[in-house]
């Protein structure tokens, strides 16, 4: 073959590979998305916040910029506790935040956040995606004309900041106190009177005397609100929050308008985001707690006697709730039967 015939071939080729190359292209472009997600969470506050701004920049990566799920301060779109119905209604596309806040809907949901005396993180999440867990999410959810998915996963949170020192959990009848989820029921049952307040209202709260104490997350987390500053007992352990899992919450018709790549990495990124917020939670709380100790914090860890009220108080809220609220009682028999299975290989696979 002649030069010039290799210079044809060439060109040939050249313009073949181009017309793949370009095909391959705009086979994998991905659609663009435009979306407001407002967070419950701050984006300085550590972890929590931090993994939901982070949220943003991921997806907006792995879509090579497509896809904008942009992120919105805690009630800069709508109050906090209000994103459920936002999220329905279609006036945000999204929601950062907690199934837990969702309890004055469906008290139950409190589940799909933290169970008190509940799993470590694995355990949680296995019951969620293997054990039937999110079967009853997902149906509640899309009845609603709401999806979500679960974006988080952090370490044990502590059990309360307090003005003083308590000798016994029953010292603490009559106070007032931010509790979340169904450790609030808990607390309630003994005799503390117990709201919820987002994040961000808490220390102005506790500041003029609303509430007595507080409960909100970990050390780093609860660092970063002051707590501090006016509290200085931080008790432990959180029995009510072993684990805890983040979500995100989103308008079923917005997120069925997705196609499965967008949709791919909807849920990658929240895989993502359960794997750093875990890792980083653990590798936080110790370097928290030096810096708490330096400001004159006192940390003190409830006896075993005390956790033991606890216990049977919760033990006595499951009988209570699971009797009024078929819900509750469909979603408690899904996570204790999980357990129950589960318990053989805790129990020999597992260092006490």
């Amino acid at each position: 073959m002649g030069l010039k015939g290799l210079l044809k071939l060439s060109t040939a080729a050249v313009v073949s590979l181009t017309l793949v190359a370009g095909a391959s292209s705009s086979a994998n472009a991905v659609g663009k998305v435009k979306w407001k997600m407002q967070s419950a969470f701050g984006s300085k506050l550590s972890i929590i916040g931090e993994v939901a701004r982070r949220y943003q920049d991921i997806i907006s990566d792995m879509s090579g910029g497509a896809m904008k799920i942009k992120f919105f301060e805690p009630g800069s779109l709508v109050p906090t506790l209000q994103g459920w119905d936002a999220v329905k209604a279609g006036s945000i596309d999204a929601m950062w935040g907690t199934a837990g806040y969702h309890v004055g809907k469906y008290p139950a949901l409190s589940f799909y956040t933290a169970v008190p005396f509940g799993p470590r993180g694995g355990e949680f999440l296995a019951w969620l995606q293997y054990g039937g867990g999110d079967e009853i999410y997902d149906e509640l959810y899309h009845e609603n004309g709401v999806h979500g998915l679960h974006c988080a996963l952090i370490a044990p949170e502590t059990s309360g900041w307090f003005r003083k020192k308590y000798n016994s959990i029953a010292e603490l009848k009559g106070l007032k106190m931010r509790f979340f989820g169904l450790g609030a029921v808990v607390m309630t049952k003994l005799g503390i009177s117990t709201q919820l307040l987002a994040g961000a209202d808490i220390y102005p709260a506790l500041e003029r005397g609303v509430i007595d104490a507080t409960e909100f997350s970990m050390p780093s987390i609860d660092y970063d609100l002051g707590f501090y500053q006016i509290a200085k007992f931080n008790y432990f352990p959180g029995w009510h929050q072993q684990s805890s899992v983040g979500e995100l919450l989103m308008n079923k018709k917005g997120w069925d308008a997705l196609d499965k790549q967008q949709q791919a990495i909807v849920k990658t990124g929240c895989g993502d985001s359960i794997t750093w917020s875990n890792t980083r939670s653990e590798a936080k709380q110790f370097e928290a707690m030096a810096k708490l100790k330096a400001k004159g914090v006192t940390s003190v860890r409830w006896s075993d006697a005390d956790l033991d009220i606890l216990r049977k108080a919760w033990e006595e809220v499951v009988v209570e709730e699971s009797a009024k609220d078929p819900l509750f009682k469909k979603v408690h028999a899904s996570y204790s039967a999980f357990r129950a299975k589960y318990k053989i290989w805790k129990d020999h696979g597992y260092l006490n």
